[in-house]
């Protein structure tokens, strides 16, 4: 399936309700974004700055309603945070080829599809301290990779953060969206040493996003997406990361 690309609204849309989705739950939706380029048929060469332009308004209006909602936590982030900038802006210096990074962002995809359809215990509460040399490896990790596919990141840390009891809900929500922030910043700040042209629909594009960004962030600061939701996205994702993987060109 390949969607029309002379038509940037339906991308516009497409993107808008990526926003609404991720930021509920404190994410800014680069996965979602490398999902509909790529069923669009955008070359990979606009996809990696573009998703992480669009990842940064979002992340910044998310980050900024979480803290107001008094969800965030400087100690869990900066640990996690420390390793994973420098990382990222290498991460964004490096260019590689057409059919690996198609691949790479394929895998990415699939892993955000399962992240989303099977979501951690929502109601788990955080019981355990996080280790400090873990979290800088991790971050690191997470910033390089953040920054080599053109994603902040959340969407790994989140679960993390659930999964090892680090974090509550909205706590783990509100780090995320901080981390995607700033590796986002770092990884186009990388990603400009091998400029790319951005789609001359960026501008409009930027405008969807940050609509939904704003009716997302507010929905998560009172209540999480809901499953349904969250599963056909997970869908959307896994068609896209299996073009990707499956489909060379």
């Amino acid at each position: 399936m390949t969607l029309s690309v002379s038509d940037p609204w339906l991308l516009s849309v497409l993107f808008l309700l990526t926003a609404v989705l991720y930021s509920s739950v404190g994410n800014a939706g680069a996965s979602g974004y490398l999902a509909a380029m790529t069923l669009a048929g955008l070359p990979p060469e606009v996809m990696k700055s573009t998703a992480l332009l669009l990842n940064i308004l979002v992340a910044l209006i998310t980050a900024v309603r979480f803290y107001r909602a008094g969800h965030f936590s400087w100690p869990l982030f900066w640990p996690f945070t420390v390793a994973s900038v420098p990382c990222a802006f290498l991460g964004g210096a490096l260019v590689l080829p057409g059919a690996l990074y198609r691949g790479l962002v394929g895998i990415v995809l699939l892993f955000a599809a399962y992240r989303l359809f099977w979501y951690p215990d929502q109601e788990r509460r955080r019981t355990t301290v996080v280790p400090r040399v873990l979290a800088l490896l991790l971050g690191a990790c997470l910033g390089f990779v953040s920054g080599l596919t053109g994603i902040g990141g959340g969407i790994f840390l989140g679960p993390l953060l659930l999964v090892m009891g680090w974090a509550e809900p909205r706590q783990s929500a509100s780090v995320s969206a901080a981390f995607i922030l700033v590796n986002s910043v770092a990884g186009l700040f990388g990603e400009t040493i091998s400029v790319h042209a951005l789609p001359s629909a960026a501008p409009l594009w930027a405008g969807a996003v940050v609509v939904g960004g704003m009716v997302g962030s507010e929905l998560g600061v009172r209540r999480l997406a809901e499953v349904t939701l969250r599963r056909l996205l997970a869908v959307v994702l896994a068609l896209a990361g299996l073009k990707l993987i499956l489909l060379r060109r």
